[in-house]
C-alpha cells in the first residue's frame, strides 16, 4: 500500500492511499482523485519522505517515541470543517427541495420539530427569514454527497 501527501490547485491538502505510485498515476491522468474538500480534480503528489522497515538491521530497539507530525493549522481547519459538516449531515433529514414548505410547517407546528436540510432558493431563503424562520446556507463538498468509502 502506497500512501501519498497530495494536494489541489486550491492548496488544500490531503492523504492519498493506492496500490502502486503507478496505480496513482492512472487514477489521476482518468480524473479518479479528487480533493475532499472542494472536489478537484486537480491534484499534485506532494514531496514526502519514504518509510522503510529496516528495523531488522538495527540492534535491540529502544522505547519508540510517538510520531509527532508538524502542525498545519490549514489542515487542520479543514478536517474540523469536514467533521462538522459530516456531523450535521448526520443529524439532518434531507428533504430535498421541500426545505421552504418542510421550514414552515415545523416553525408553525403543523409536523414534529426537527433538524433538517435541503435546497432553497434565495427568494425562498428571504422569505423564510422575514417570516421569522432562521436558515443557513451551507456549501457541502461534493466528496460528502455521496456514500464515503
Amino acid at each position: 500500500m502506497l500512501v501519498l501527501n497530495l494536494s489541489c490547485n486550491r492548496e488544500h491538502r490531503f492523504e492519498g492511499w493506492f496500490g502502486s505510485a503507478d496505480d496513482f498515476e492512472a487514477q489521476l491522468g482518468r480524473g479518479l482523485v479528487g480533493c475532499p474538500v472542494c472536489a478537484s480534480t486537480e491534484v499534485q503528489r506532494l514531496p514526502s519522505a519514504p518509510r522503510l522497515n529496516v528495523s531488522h538491521l538495527r540492534g535491540p530497539a529502544a522505547e519508540p517515541k510517538p510520531a509527532q507530525s508538524p502542525v498545519d493549522p490549514q489542515q487542520q481547519l479543514q478536517q474540523a470543517a469536514l467533521q462538522a459538516v459530516q456531523q450535521l449531515l448526520a443529524r439532518t433529514e434531507d428533504v430535498g427541495e421541500r426545505f421552504a414548505e418542510e421550514a414552515r410547517r415545523i416553525h408553525y407546528g403543523e409536523v414534529e420539530q426537527r433538524g433538517i436540510r435541503g435546497r432553497a432558493s434565495r427568494e425562498e431563503a428571504v422569505a423564510l427569514a422575514d417570516e421569522g424562520i432562521a436558515v443557513m446556507a451551507l456549501a457541502v463538498p461534493e466528496s460528502l454527497k455521496g456514500t464515503l468509502q
